[in-house]
């Protein structure tokens, strides 16, 4: 009687250690900051406004005792990520967060020692700061979704800017201007759409050399139209604030979420609205279909590539709404390269997270915060150096895109051209 033995397959293990080896070097620059070099004293964080249904009273910390707890459970959930990765194991995403929270309100501690930081105040400030993060970065999820990489997010946000802010301008009329950024928007993005589907251009270097014409195009128009005639070019009447009742009065968040301008309430809706749009309708099946599986998708009778047209489309109209932000609802008129690079960070907003619109929102969210943290801080007295302040936005991009994003698969056909047959 014999007896076949067979063997189990042996399980592939792979070990990522992007997660130990980023909270590792985090837990060393807490203990160089929150030891070597602490600071004693209190940190007394503002909780409410003047205006607040609840008045919260201030939370006081002192900042040895909180830094030093701090800095110990960032050093064991380090030692507990470098466990679990050797063992075979994944490190979760709550421990991530976990490991993000405790080193942000350890650095807000040691940074604002002796001060008070309005805590409302930041929150607006990070809002309005992301909301032109998110609408590109919505573009750039519905984009790429789709199979077209969307690099050109910065020139889309530029060109909706400065066309909302003329549009506005001659006709006194802010709806007409966020009509014209959306236009604008779909302009730059059907460029995009020729070059990288009907021509099968590279699309990184379609998107890059759009950018670059843009900005160069708006800086041209500026300093030779809107300069010269600013009153009647570059005045655009900007969206008042639009408070909720009752929302708006909650402490803390409701004077970030509920006291804005409508484009804001309307980031809101696009977060929703793509979100269902691409996971829960027969359209969103088509538009994932033919950026994973093209020639699948063309085989049940999907129009691959007109499917592609009309999804960029749609990324730039929602990328030029971001646009119009900055003129209508934040800076009142047009300047030479406004946007700073956000398309960029838009653009690290998708993959950072893995091209699904509410993650992404919520990267964009983390941007924005450290892109209105430097000012804070700059306010308050903070003893971090000016420069690296400015440089903070885009450390913490490269941080969480390099070192807390893990293993990542955006679509498998995006960036490839598909010949329908």
């Amino acid at each position: 009687m014999t007896a076949a033995v067979m063997e189990a397959p042996a399980r592939l293990v792979v070990r990522n250690w992007k997660a130990p080896v980023t909270f590792g070097i985090f837990a060393l620059i807490a203990v160089v900051l929150f030891i070597v070099l602490g600071r004693g004293g209190e940190t007394t964080y503002r909780l409410s406004g003047g205006s607040d249904l609840i008045q919260l009273p201030p939370l006081v910390v002192p900042v040895a005792a909180t830094t030093l707890v701090i800095t110990v459970a960032l050093i064991v959930l380090a030692v507990l990520a470098t466990w679990m990765v050797a063992t075979g194991r994944h490190v979760r995403l709550w421990i991530s967060v976990v490991f993000a929270v405790l080193f942000l309100v350890g650095f807000l501690t040691w940074a604002a020692a002796g001060q008070n930081l309005p805590v409302p105040g930041l929150l607006i400030g990070t809002v309005g700061i992301s909301v032109p993060i998110i609408f590109g970065a919505l573009g750039g999820v519905i984009s790429e979704r789709a199979g077209v990489i969307n690099v050109a997010i910065e020139g889309q946000l530029l060109g909706g800017a400065f066309t909302s802010a003329v549009v506005a301008s001659v006709t006194g009329n802010p709806y007409l201007g966020l009509i014209g950024a959306v236009i604008a928007g779909v302009l730059v993005s059907l460029i995009l759409a020729v070059f990288a589907i009907r021509y099968w251009v590279d699309q990184v270097i379609v998107g890059v050399v759009l950018n670059v014409f843009v900005t160069g195009l708006t800086s041209f128009l500026y300093s030779t139209v809107l300069s010269k005639n600013a009153e009647a070019l570059n005045s655009p009447p900007r969206f008042p604030v639009v408070e909720i009742p009752i929302l708006s009065q909650i402490p803390i968040l409701g004077p970030a979420l509920f006291r804005q301008t409508i484009i804001v309430y309307a980031a809101y809706i696009a977060v929703a609205a793509v979100y269902v749009c691409l996971f829960h309708t027969k359209w969103g099946l088509r538009v994932r279909a033919v950026g994973e599986h093209p020639q699948a998708a063309d085989t049940v009778g999907i129009r691959v590539n007109a499917t592609r047209f009309w999804s960029v489309s749609i990324a730039g109209a929602v990328a030029g709404l971001g646009g119009a932000y900055f003129t209508l609802g934040a800076v009142g008129s047009f300047q030479q390269d406004m946007t700073a690079g956000l398309g960029y960070i838009a653009l690290a907003a998708v993959i950072f997270g893995r091209w699904d619109p509410i993650r992404a929102t919520l990267a964009a969210l983390l941007f924005g915060f450290a892109t209105n943290l430097q000012y804070v801080l700059s306010v308050i007295g903070s003893p971090v150096p000016s420069e690296f302040m400015l440089m903070l936005p885009y450390v913490v991009t490269i941080v969480a895109v390099a070192g807390l994003v893990g293993r990542v698969r955006g679509p498998a056909a995006a960036g490839l051209p598909y010949a329908s047959r």
